[in-house]
């Protein structure tokens, strides 16, 4: 199977437009397609919808930590995996690189996907742009913790509250996590 870049991102580009359209204040397009920023950039500019933020997913590893969403949405690949257009976890270096280019191309937001077993790379962004980063704590960070706790091995709120504190401390300006209704007045 090849994936039709031009294509995609006339399809990204598309989509972007109509969430703005429909009152987006905020794309964050995660299909990690060559260019995909720069396209959506473009299209929302032209739109009108220049004060629309773009969200770059520009570091997604390969994780296993998505495990969870993805049994609970059945989002499994029909055929083959997502390995192919997700970042290999041994090679920081790609993360600048990628980092670097969704900055060039109009990325208002960078993001670390996922946050914990990445707080360096989450630090490396922060010394290294003047962008606003995000770290997304996934399903699988989520439910570590939960399942810990439900063993009362760990105080779920306090370790919730001390997993974030150390993506905000790596350098996160925001964090994307299910936890956020019950800690967002703690942090």
């Amino acid at each position: 199977l090849t994936v039709k870049n031009d294509e995609t991102l006339e399809l990204l580009a598309e989509t972007a437009v109509s969430q703005a359209d429909a009152g987006a204040d905020m794309v964050a397009p995660s299909a990690m397609t060559d260019g995909q920023v720069r396209a959506i950039r473009e299209a929302l500019d032209d739109a009108g919808h220049e004060a629309v933020a773009l969200m770059s997913y520009a570091v997604k590893y390969e994780s296993a930590f998505y495990g969870p969403f993805r049994d609970a949405a059945d989002g499994a690949p029909a055929f083959g995996d997502r390995r192919h257009y997700q970042m290999d976890p041994a090679n920081r270096r790609e993360a600048l690189r990628e980092a670097r280019i969704d900055a060039e191309e109009g990325a208002d937001v960078l993001m670390v996907k996922p946050g914990l077993p990445y707080l360096d790379i989450v630090g490396d962004l922060r010394r290294e742009f003047d962008h606003p980063i995000a770290a997304y704590n996934v399903s699988g960070e989520y439910a570590m913790l939960h399942a810990a706790a439900e063993k009362g091995w760990l105080d779920l709120e306090e370790t919730a509250h001390e997993s974030l504190l150390s993506l905000k401390r790596a350098g996160a300006d925001l964090i994307i996590t299910y936890f956020a209704e019950d800690l967002a007045e703690r942090l």
